[in-house]
């Protein structure tokens, strides 16, 4: 026998050999773990100002093994307790974001806790120019994991929504997510693939990507820049803006992505925002489509007015419509999560976005 063989051949088994203990690493083709690794667990808390409940910050697992910080709060008493997470705008900026909502702009989740709810901040990646109708497909590669493209935020928030509901402390069949602007967007992504929220708010979502919209024509002149908040929207200009909208959306496109939703959403807008025909059109194709869904717009000059922070002496001391809407947001969740009702069913379906497929 060539000896060349034989050394090689003995190389191979070495590790076998050396090794005759089942390989518990969670990587078996580069590493040998004779014994899996006990659990790691730490505590990382703080008091936070002005309040008697703590904040204890978490860091959750996602799918590609990276880790997102949220920032958790329950309520006075025993649990499980309904629970709602919170995703503001855009994703980004970790721990520190975390911890300067939970000191400074925290008072619509002061309100929910004084209501009996545990409260959850979420922090996510930031947005990206992917469309959200790649999907995203994963298969094995040099035994570790290979994406077809990067995850996405919703993604990241569906994994930590999954996190939250299997808490001891949280109630998983009474999970509710609250969001503005982006993270309106991201609760009809959430939605579109995922059943596992009990209920929905998108203030002011900013979703004209989520509808599909057509491309404007290249050479027409470019929309004349229009300011966040505008002095004059009338219901006709509103309607009309609407209707200008829809005119653009590939309607096959929007209503099969819209269709998917099982989640009951309360859309809320604001008059006078530059995207007020956005927030309107989900309400209104919500509607056709058959959905659980409610609408109600208010007249503020703060484009995020439904999160309450502190003025500059430190207090949280919402304006008359800030009280109308935190109100209106809990009596929506109330009404959800508060009912007697049977858990969700957890499905994911194959899309507009698509379904993340191991092949």
């Amino acid at each position: 026998m060539d000896n060349r063989f034989l050394v090689s051949l003995l190389l191979s088994l070495y590790p076998m050999l050396a090794w005759p203990q089942q390989n518990q690493s969670v990587d078996p083709m580069w590493l040998h773990v004779p014994e899996r690794l006990d659990p790691l667990e730490f505590e990382l808390t703080e008091p936070v100002m002005g309040s008697n409940i703590p904040v204890r910050y978490d860091f959750v697992e996602l799918r590609d093994g990276v880790y997102a910080p949220i920032a958790i709060r329950t309520p006075e008493g025993d649990g499980p307790f309904p629970t709602v997470v919170f995703a503001h705008m855009n994703g980004g900026f970790g721990l520190r974001w975390l911890r300067e909502w939970t000191h400074y702009g925290s008072g619509t989740l002061e309100r929910f806790l004084d209501e009996g709810y545990a409260v959850v901040w979420m922090r996510y990646r930031a947005e990206v120019d992917t469309d959200f109708s790649v999907p995203l497909t994963v298969r094995p590669f040099q035994g570790r994991q290979r994406y077809s493209r990067g995850p996405q935020e919703f993604e990241d928030a569906i994994d930590i929504i999954e996190y939250v509901r299997a808490l001891p402390e949280v109630d998983a069949a009474r999970v509710g997510y609250m969001s503005v602007s982006h993270g309106g967007e991201m609760l009809l992504k959430i939605t579109n693939q995922y059943n596992g929220l009990a209920a929905g708010i998108a203030t002011e979502p900013a979703a004209t990507g989520f509808l599909a919209p057509r491309p404007r024509d290249p050479n027409a002149p470019p929309p004349p820049e229009e300011p966040e908040t505008l002095p004059v929207n009338t219901p006709e200009m509103q309607r009309e803006a609407a209707a200008n909208l829809r005119a653009r959306l590939d309607m096959d496109t929007a209503m099969a992505r819209l269709r998917s939703i099982q989640t009951p959403i309360f859309v809320v807008g604001r008059d006078r925002d530059h995207n007020q025909e956005t927030f309107r059109l989900v309400y209104e194709l919500l509607e056709e489509a058959g959905k659980n869904v409610q609408w109600q717009s208010y007249d503020h000059d703060e484009h995020g007015f439904a999160f309450i922070e502190r003025n500059a002496d430190g207090v949280y001391e919402p304006d008359p419509i800030q009280r109308e809407v935190v109100a209106a947001a809990i009596e929506w969740f109330d009404r959800i999560l508060k009912a007697p009702q049977s858990s969700p069913v957890l499905e994911y379906s194959e899309t507009a976005g698509g379904d993340w497929v191991f092949d």
